[in-house]
């Protein structure tokens, strides 16, 4: 599955749920028709969580934040 993300000065929408990129580039210029020309987009691949293991997601969670102390 696919998510277009698309960001237009404050404001960001998501859309989506597609089944390739395809459909998601397909619905882009309707979707752009209603933002600013400044407005920037990208096609995200939504993640299975079933396709990682338990053990795998804690093991992530542990890496993703570090704090410094000065």
């Amino acid at each position: 599955m696919y998510l277009l993300t698309v960001k237009d000065g404050l404001v960001t929408r998501h859309i989506g749920p597609y089944s390739s990129p395809k459909h998601a580039s397909d619905d882009l210029e309707r979707v752009l028709n209603t933002c600013t020309e400044r407005a920037r987009w990208q096609i995200h691949a939504l993640e299975s969580p079933r396709k990682r293991s338990f053990s795998d997601r804690i093991q992530q969670r542990e890496h993703a934040f570090t704090a410094a102390a000065s």
